[in-house]
């Protein structure tokens, strides 16, 4: 099985910064792109940021120039530094993986269980 563990949400002041974290661990052959979904109250969840095993980025317009994605491959960890946060960012974040699992070598989406990120005055 794998299981997807986020960390680095909570509550900022506008303008301000936060650096999110997601670490797959389990039965994994190989990442092919992890990513950030973001869902705010009432509306569906949009993707925020990805990133795939070749280097290859995809941002929301909302997000770019505010919002990196990177990745360290070794730790099969991906991270989202998020600058110049606005109120309109507060949502709960979701980390995706798209990867091939070590015992069937199935290619499957797998999710994390969502960090809150606030932000407010």
């Amino acid at each position: 099985q794998v299981q997807l563990v986020e960390s680095g949400g909570g509550l900022v002041q506008p303008g301000g910064s936060l650096r999110l974290s997601c670490a797959a661990s389990g039965s994994i052959f190989r990442i092919n792109v992890m990513g950030w979904y973001r869902q705010a109250p009432g509306k569906q969840r949009e993707l925020v940021a990805v990133l795939t095993s070749g280097g290859s980025t995809n941002y929301a317009d909302s997000v770019k120039g505010r919002f990196t994605i990177s990745r360290d491959n070794a730790k099969n960890t991906v991270f989202l530094q998020m600058n110049s946060l606005q109120p309109e960012d507060t949502a709960v974040y979701y980390c995706n993986a798209n990867l091939i699992g070590a015992m069937t070598f199935g290619i499957s989406d797998y999710w994390g269980q969502g960090t809150q990120v606030t932000v407010a005055s």
